[in-house]
């Protein structure tokens, strides 16, 4: 399968308080962001650099009182999803499907990534997986 990764979604209460405890821990810096993506409805900023450089963490707040991630900041928050890269979204989606994942959502538009398409699925361990189209 055509996949490379591309970070971890952490869910957070407040950008501006999560990228300073990341700056102060670990180093990293805000590479793109913040980002308002009203169909998704969260915020978003990337971090990269500090002490685990190889990882790209995205922390994503919500935007409005509708928002997905509420659910899982009700229990705390923090790593909540994986993202891959692809070249054929609709190709490894259909493939994830074959080996059991589940659609949560189809593929739209995202604000974070100029435009190109994500979609959500669940594994069959029921962890979340996020899609991208890869640049």
């Amino acid at each position: 399968m055509d996949l490379k990764f591309k970070h971890l979604g952490v869910a957070v209460h407040d950008l501006a308080q999560a990228i300073q405890v990341y700056r102060d821990l670990f180093g990293y810096q805000v590479s793109s962001g913040p980002f308002d993506d009203p169909i998704q409805q969260v915020s978003v900023c990337f971090l990269t650099g500090g002490a685990t450089a190889h990882v790209e963490i995205e922390l994503v707040a919500p935007l409005g009182e509708s928002s997905p991630v509420r659910g899982i900041l009700k229990s705390g928050g923090g790593a909540y999803h994986l993202c891959y890269e692809t070249r054929d979204l609709q190709s490894s989606i259909a493939q994830l499907r074959e080996k059991g994942c589940v659609m949560v959502r189809e593929p739209v538009p995202a604000v974070a990534f100029e435009g190109r398409h994500i979609a959500w699925l669940f594994t069959p361990t029921r962890n979340l997986l996020e899609l991208v189209e890869r640049s």
